[in-house]
């Protein structure tokens, strides 16, 4: 139809960046199982591969301690399922950001 305007609209949700101590990455959708550490630890290097990530390691008590970039503050995230969220967060940040600039 001529003139036919789309009445919804997508509506992008304001989430806070990194919070103080565990996950501040919040999922998407519900997971449907549990990340384990050997899928958190190939994202982690991927992450760091591709530079996204200046550095990720896991620690003996099951957290890992990220950092963006060299001069930034070192986070810790508490467990597999938060470094496979912090994955999909960048991934969603580079998506949206790749589609803004088309």
């Amino acid at each position: 139809m001529l003139g036919h305007r789309h009445r919804h609209r997508h509506r992008h949700r304001h989430r806070p960046r990194h919070r103080q101590g565990g996950s501040a990455i919040r999922p998407r959708h519900p997971r449907t199982y549990v990340p384990t550490a050997a899928e958190a630890s190939a994202w982690a290097d991927v992450l760091v591969r591709h530079r996204l990530l200046h550095a990720a390691v896991r620690v003996p008590t099951n957290q890992w301690l990220v950092q963006d970039t060299p001069e930034s503050r070192v986070r810790v995230l508490d467990g597999p399922a938060a470094v496979v969220d912090l994955a999909a967060e960048i991934q969603y940040r580079l998506r949206t950001t790749r589609d803004r600039t088309r």
